[in-house]
């Protein structure tokens, strides 16, 4: 590897370390948001119309914000800031927001008068128990201006990342979880003396952690030098781009987000509860995918957007191969992990309250499945930027419908057998199928990039990664009468085992001579060091 791809491997590690870190706080919190809900709710009516009601909104949040909407800006704004100048960068920053502001805003008030509509459609069969429809139709009313909050954050986040400002961004979202576990649990203690059901306060709180979320980074915003003004120009050359890439991009997330249609449908069918085990088993595997995934996709995109911008193919293909290495070299020994320590983890975070071992059993069932494609989901993570800053978003969109393809029909093959196991299943084969048939087609676009290369990280990490699973899981056997003394003894174990497997996998990379793996090493260091130096 040359100096300069080796400099530009370090810049993404730095910045994915520094999302990474963030976003490692967002997601510890927001397992103590999960725990506090399967602690008062456990997997019952209450969480089952909790997660349909937060789902809708969030469906379209992932169309509108942090998907389509913060790909195309970050590479629009990005080209601006590196051609245009200031002036005409902040300007295009001004009309997004207002234009934003004025689309989503309507889109959130449709959704509130045709919430009824909405939760049958996606929930059905929540008609066959009294109360249920109504208890998720009040929730998703309460949940849907979070649609135009969430929205206007991510575009925020997009103009401080282009900035090269991580941190904060990435931190928002740890104050969204703040926000909603302490507003959410005061009023769910507050609100059924005056009859109201406990699930609405958490309802009311995760509206209230969404405005927060935004709130946190308008003062980096303003230091960075944005300054607000209402512009509205519906023929802006920025704002036309913005949404000519982000047209096919939509109707790419919306074959994903008909997935999600499709599995709620389909959960909403099997045992009570159902919902609500999937839900808790996609929180734990949206730990690595934020942490790791997202953090070096958020690193890497404005990287290779100025490599786009400046016609460097050499320097794009390198960011490239750099992020889905680093990618591969966490999330398959985490993925790994997961599934050999479903049940303990489960078990850890969640069994308290209502939340039951019955519980934990059917919800590590599922996560085993939802592992199965943890890589795949991190890896179109880094995949999907590349055609964005390539402005080719046709590939993508296929491979979102071929992902659809895939996840009915595995569910209909399977559905019967494996019940709500079948859905993990599916929505990781499908999303496998996507990452190869994105990787496959880029390949192509660029001309080819080092697959000999990529190829070889995958045998040495998928080796070490088979040694690490052995290991962690003798030593979990081995642990298993601490775990059964109490709390504190389950921590002690897990945390053991973890360690161990941790140790186990890094000593087996060590000479593997992986770049990558000596930038995520040299990072650590430097964290640790940094710690140390501090008075």
């Amino acid at each position: 590897m040359s100096a300069a791809a080796s400099d530009q491997t370090g810049r993404i590690a730095r910045s994915a370390g520094a999302v990474g870190i963030a976003v490692f706080c967002s997601r510890i919190l927001g397992l103590i948001r999960e725990q506090v809900l399967a602690n008062l709710f456990g997997a019952g009516t209450a969480m089952d119309a909790f997660v349909v009601a937060f789902r809708i909104p969030n469906l379209l949040r992932d169309l509108f914000a942090e998907g389509a909407l913060s790909a195309a800006f970050v590479t629009v704004f990005t080209d601006y800031d590196e051609r245009w100048g200031r002036a005409r960068t902040w300007r295009l920053a001004n009309v997004v927001l207002a234009v934003l502001t004025l689309l989503v805003g309507a889109i959130a008030l449709v959704g509130i008068f045709a919430s009824d509509k909405l939760v049958r459609l996606m929930a059905p069969d929540f008609a066959l128990v009294p109360g249920k429809t109504g208890l998720t139709v009040i929730m998703t009313q309460i949940m849907f201006p979070f649609l135009p909050m969430i929205s206007l954050a991510a575009v925020v986040m997009g103009i401080l990342n282009a900035k090269g400002k991580f941190f904060v961004p990435a931190m928002a979202s740890t104050f969204f979880n703040l926000g909603s576990i302490v507003s959410g649990v005061a009023l769910a203690m507050i609100l059924p003396r005056y009859g109201v059901p406990a699930i609405i306060g958490m309802a009311v709180g995760t509206l209230l952690g969404g405005g927060l979320q935004l709130a946190v980074q308008t003062p980096l915003l303003f230091r960075v030098g944005y300054r607000f003004q209402w512009v509205i120009d519906w023929r802006d050359e920025g704002l036309r781009r913005i949404l000519r890439l982000m047209t096919p991009a939509i109707i790419g997330l919306s074959a994903t987000q008909i997935n999600v249609f499709i599995n709620t449908f389909f959960a909403s069918s099997c045992a009570e509860g159902s919902v609500a085990w999937l839900n808790y088993a996609f929180r734990l595997l949206q730990f690595p995918i934020g942490v790791f995934g997202v953090a070096i996709s958020i690193a890497a995109m404005p990287v290779v957007s100025r490599y786009a911008s400046q016609q460097d193919h050499e320097g794009l293909k390198q960011a490239f191969t750099s992020s889905l290495v680093m990618t591969l070299l966490i999330t398959i020994p985490a993925s790994v992990g997961l599934a050999v320590l479903a049940e303990p983890i489960i078990a850890l975070i969640f069994q308290h309250g209502r939340f039951s071992a019955a519980d934990t059993g059917q919800t590590a069932a599922a996560l085993c499945f939802y592992a199965i494609g943890l890589f795949a989901y991190s890896g179109v993570k880094v995949v999907v930027p590349v055609f964005y800053a390539l402005n080719d978003t046709r590939y993508p969109v296929i491979g979102s419908f071929l992902a659809v393809g895939a996840n009915f029909l595995l569910i209909i093959l399977t559905l019967s057998t494996l019940q709500h196991r079948a859905i993990a299943l599916a929505t990781s084969f499908s999303m496998i199928l996507n990452f190869v048939f994105l990787s496959s087609v880029l390949y192509r676009k660029v001309q080819g990039y080092p697959l000999k290369y990529v190829g070889w990280c995958l045998v040495k990490v998928c080796l070490a990664s088979a040694i690490m699973g052995l290991s962690i899981h003798w030593a979990n056997a081995f642990l298993q009468p601490l775990a059964g003394a109490g709390l504190v003894g389950r921590l002690f174990a897990l945390l053991c085992i973890i360690t161990f497997g941790l140790v186990v996998y890094g000593f087996l990379l060590r000479f593997s001579k992986i770049p990558e793996f000596q930038e995520l090493i040299k990072l650590l260091q430097g964290l640790g060091g940094q710690r140390a130096t501090r008075p």
